[in-house]
C-alpha cells in the first residue's frame, strides 16, 4: 500500500514515519527546497501539554478589540479585505465562552499528553538529537495576584493529570541562575516538570532522513496544484512534477490546507495566524539560560536550543502575509534582554515570521470527511510541535481501522472513528469540523 503525504513540516513527516511503521510505502511532497521551512522552523520549540489552554477564551474578544488601537497586545487583529478572515473570526468568537474554552482546553490537553508519549517512544527508538531539554518549562508571573490567578487556572489541567509546582522567586533563581538580575521583578511561577523542549526543524529533518533510509521518497521543490477525483475517491494529486498516485492521501499542509481543500469542495476552518521569533546565538553558556520560560505578563517565550536561544511572541490575525520588519521584534527582544542581559549576542538575532494554522476551537482537523481515501491532519495552531506525534499516530491508527488509545470524541468526527470503511472503501458520509 502506498501513502502520499502532502506537506513536509513536523506534522507531515511524523505522519509519514508512523505510516511507514505500519508497512506503507510513503512519499512526502513539499513545495520548499528543504523540509520544515514553515511553522516547524521558527516556533518556540516547546513540547508543552502544560500550555494547552486555548486562545479562544472569554478574554480574547476584548484583547482583539484593544489591538485595533493598541500595538502591544499579544493577540493582534488587522483589518483586511479577505472575507475568510471575518467568517473565521466569527467562528472563533463563538468559541470564546467559558464552557467551550474549558471543554476545548481539556480535549487539547488529552491530545497533547498522548502526543508527548508518542514522541518519547520515537526518541527512544530512533535516538534523534534535536537540542532536547527535559527539565520542564517555567511559566512565571510578575505579580503575586497574577501568580495566584495563574495557579487557579492551572488547576483545570492539574485535575486532568498535569503535574504542576508553584514556586517562588528564590526557587526560580536557584533553578535558573541566569535570572538573578531579575530578582524583585518576578513574583513566582508555575513549573510543569514534565514539559520539554527541542528544535522541531532539527527533529523533523532527522526523522525524514530515517524515513528516506527505510525506502521513503521525499520530493521537495514540488508544488501541489490540485486533485484528480473520481466520485468520492482521489485518483491522483496534481503537482508541478506531474500526477502522483497512491492508495491513501494525507493532507498536512498547515495554513495552506484550506486553499487546496477548496479545490475539491471541502471547507476547512483554518486560518493563518502570524507568529514572530528571534533565534539568537549564545556567547557564554555559563551566563545563558538553561530553563525554558514563558513570561506570562508579556507572553514572550524563551527557549534554550543548544548554542542559541529562541524568543517567540505575538499572534497576529494578518492573513497570508509573512512579511516582517525590525520594529516587529523590538518588544520581545527588549523583554529577553531585560531577563538575560549577559551571554547572548542580541546584535546577531535572526528574525523570522511564520503562519500558525489555527482553527476556531484550537483543535486540529483530523480524520476524513466526504472522500474515502483523503485523510486530514492539519490545523494544529500554536502547539503543532506538541500535538504532531499524537495526531500522526491517530491518523495511522484510523487508516488501519484500529481504535487509538485515547478517546476521540470531540477530537475526530464520528465518520473517522467508525473503524471502517477503511481508506480503500466507499463512504458517502460527510461531517464538517
Amino acid at each position: 500500500m502506498r501513502a502520499l503525504i502532502l506537506g513536509g513540516g513536523v506534522v507531515g513527516v511524523t505522519t509519514a514515519y508512523q505510516l511507514q511503521k505500519d508497512g506503507y510505502d510513503v512519499t512526502i511532497v513539499d513545495r520548499e527546497t528543504s523540509l520544515a521551512e514553515g511553522a516547524s522552523w521558527g516556533n518556540a520549540g516547546m513540547i508543552a501539554p502544560g500550555h494547552s489552554f486555548v486562545w479562544s477564551s472569554p478574554a480574547a474578544p476584548k484583547t482583539l478589540m484593544k489591538s485595533l488601537v493598541m500595538k502591544d497586545q499579544a493577540l493582534r487583529f488587522r483589518l483586511s479585505a479577505d472575507p475568510h478572515l471575518y467568517t473565521w473570526s466569527l467562528k472563533f468568537l463563538m468559541e470564546c465562552t467559558a464552557a467551550k474554552a474549558k471543554k476545548n482546553t481539556l480535549l487539547k490537553h488529552r491530545l497533547a499528553v498522548h502526543s508527548q508519549r508518542v514522541l518519547q517512544e520515537v526518541v527512544r527508538d530512533e535516538s534523534i538529537a534535536y537540542d532536547r531539554t527535559d527539565q520542564g518549562i517555567l511559566y512565571f508571573h510578575r505579580s503575586q495576584a497574577a501568580l495566584e490567578r495563574g495557579a487557579a487556572n492551572m488547576r483545570l489541567l492539574q485535575e486532568d493529570g498535569q503535574e504542576i509546582r508553584v514556586i517562588d522567586e528564590s526557587e526560580i533563581i536557584r533553578r535558573e541562575p541566569a535570572l538573578a538580575s531579575s530578582r524583585g521583578k518576578i513574583a513566582g511561577g508555575i513549573l510543569c516538570p514534565t514539559d520539554e523542549t527541542g528544535d522541531s526543524a532539527k527533529f523533523t529533518r532527522a526523522l525524514a532522513d530515517i524515513v528516506a533510509k527505510r525506502g521513503g521518497k521525499i520530493l521537495t521543490g514540488t508544488n501541489v496544484t490540485g486533485f484528480d477525483r473520481i466520485g468520492d475517491t482521489i485518483r491522483a494529486v496534481r503537482t508541478t512534477r506531474g500526477d502522483l498516485t497512491a492508495d491513501v492521501y494525507v493532507l498536512c499542509l498547515g495554513s495552506e490546507s484550506p486553499i487546496l481543500a477548496r479545490k475539491i469542495g471541502l471547507s476547512l476552518p483554518i486560518y493563518p495566524i502570524k507568529g514572530y521569533s528571534l533565534t539568537i546565538p549564545i556567547t557564554d553558556q555559563d551566563a545563558a539560560p538553561k530553563l525554558p520560560v514563558l513570561d506570562e505578563h508579556n507572553l514572550v517565550g524563551i527557549t534554550p536550543m543548544g548554542d542559541r536561544i529562541r524568543v517567540t511572541a505575538t499572534a497576529e490575525f494578518a492573513g497570508y502575509n509573512r512579511g516582517h520588519k525590525p520594529a516587529d521584534f523590538a518588544f520581545m527582544k527588549r523583554v529577553a534582554q531585560e531577563l538575560y542581559p549577559r551571554g547572548i549576542a542580541y546584535d546577531r538575532a535572526e528574525m523570522w515570521a511564520g503562519l500558525r494554522p489555527m482553527t476556531p476551537d484550537n483543535l486540529p482537523v483530523l480524520g476524513r470527511r466526504h472522500l474515502s481515501n483523503l485523510w486530514l491532519n492539519t490545523g494544529h495552531g500554536h502547539i503543532g510541535w506538541t500535538m504532531s506525534h499524537g495526531s500522526a499516530r491517530i491518523i495511522a491508527d484510523l487508516i488501519a481501522g484500529r481504535a487509538p488509545p485515547i478517546p476521540l470524541d470531540g477530537i475526530v468526527p464520528a465518520v473517522s472513528r467508525s473503524w471502517g470503511p477503511t481508506a480503500g472503501e466507499v463512504s458517502k458520509l460527510y461531517v464538517s469540523h
